[in-house]
């Protein structure tokens, strides 16, 4: 469950809500300051191996506990898109890379964090051992036309992306 601002970061006044610019924003009237409410950049993986199988993590934690999904994750503050997805590859997986090119930029409305945008690459494997690490229980290789179900929307739409690409 994603949990709301309440409080100003600047100077602990109390957020109220006001419509601005056509939207509805937070605003402190103590500071006077409207504080934007963007959405989060993460980032997923499209990794296959020399049989054409795409690489999936089974999750070790919610959202979505025990389903399976496309390694990523959060870009943190000091690195681009890239190299966080690469980061989150190696974290989940033991598997290192090279990105290829961008497949898509999907939006998703998490229940758990609010809006994301999701950069899903290409990553071609350059080596590491294939294990289960960071908040994954399970790493596996699927053919594309035997997919189990996967836990977000928007890693669906990638997959359907990179199938549509590989025509």
């Amino acid at each position: 469950m994603k949990r709301k601002r309440r409080f100003c970061p600047f100077c602990a006044g109390k957020l109220e809500r006001i419509s601005r610019d056509g939207r509805s924003r937070l605003y402190c009237k103590r500071c006077d300051t409207i504080h934007y409410e963007n959405p989060l950049p993460a980032t997923a993986a499209l990794v296959f191996n020399g049989d054409g199988q795409l690489l999936l993590v089974k999750r070790g934690m919610d959202p979505s506990k025990g389903e399976w999904c496309l390694p990523g994750g959060f870009v943190e503050v000091d690195e681009s898109p890239g190299e966080g997805v690469l980061r989150e590859l190696k974290e989940e997986t033991g598997v290192t890379g090279d990105v290829e090119r961008l497949i898509d930029i999907v939006y998703e409305d998490s229940p758990f964090y609010g809006p994301l945008i999701i950069i899903g690459y290409k990553v071609i494997p350059q080596g590491g051992t294939l294990i289960a690490g960071d908040d994954a229980v399970e790493v596996r290789y699927f053919p594309l036309k035997d997919l189990p179900q996967v836990a977000f929307d928007s890693h669906h739409t990638l997959i359907e992306e990179i199938k549509r690409i590989r025509k």
